[in-house]
């Protein structure tokens, strides 16, 4: 652990965690930014997530089941508590950072 309280990351590329994030986020992928201490954070469309009638955000059960799946696809990768929303060219949009553990 590093003295922020979060786990020691990979060195990792950018093209790498891109390479990741679209695979899970695909046409939703808006943009990916190397975050200090290791991480990254990924910026993804709303439309990414089917919000229920009567909702404005995503439930946490879905927010669960895309950390799930981010691990299904690399078992390595470390989501940290943060995620939300962001604007991102005068555009509200998703966030959400992640991290390779180190081995």
């Amino acid at each position: 652990m590093q003295n922020d309280g979060l786990p020691q990351f990979k060195e990792t590329h950018k093209t790498y965690a891109v390479q990741f994030a679209q695979k899970i986020f695909g046409d939703s992928l808006i943009d990916v930014h190397r975050q200090g201490n290791g991480y990254f954070r990924v910026l993804f469309e709303q439309g990414h997530f089917t919000i229920q009638p009567g909702n404005d955000a995503p439930s946490k059960s879905q927010w669960s089941t895309l950390k799930k799946r981010m691990k299904r696809v690399n078992k390595g990768v470390f989501v940290l508590r943060k995620s939300g929303t962001t604007s991102h060219n005068k555009k509200e949009v998703f966030y959400m950072d992640f991290g390779f553990l180190d081995d």
